[in-house]
């Protein structure tokens, strides 16, 4: 970039605070600096329904967690684990369905409405 008129090279602006300058007029992010757009770790114990859909699919909980599932799709769907301890009523738009988990293992479900729609719930001591 020149200076208008002059032809000579423009003065770079400062990078913003956070960032460190790697090439003139270019700030990068420094290591540890959140980006827009990369996924974070998400504390939840919550999955949803919703395009046909668990969200997400696995989701690790200790034993004593209570998981809950909501339905944000239009179609009913249910929760049932293949071959355990929880099955859901048939759960309408906006419906959840919380479950409490006390033993450890690994817990896979479906949809019994939509049996393509499956997850997995694992869960530590």
């Amino acid at each position: 970039m020149t200076s208008p008129g002059t032809g000579t090279p423009a003065a770079a602006a400062p990078a913003p605070r956070g960032t460190e300058q790697m090439m003139p007029g270019m700030a990068m992010p420094r290591a540890g600096t959140p980006v827009a757009g990369q996924d974070a770790p998400v504390a939840t114990n919550t999955i949803a329904i919703q395009n046909f859909a668990f969200s997400p699919t696995t989701v690790t909980v200790k034993a004593g967690s209570t998981v809950t599932w909501t339905n944000r799709d239009q179609d009913a769907h249910t929760v049932t684990a293949m071959a355990g301890p929880f099955h859901s009523p048939t759960l309408n738009t906006g419906q959840s369905f919380p479950y409490t988990f006390t033993t450890p293992g690994r817990y896979d479900y479906l949809c019994t409405v939509h049996p393509f729609m499956t997850a997995t719930v694992v869960v530590t001591p």
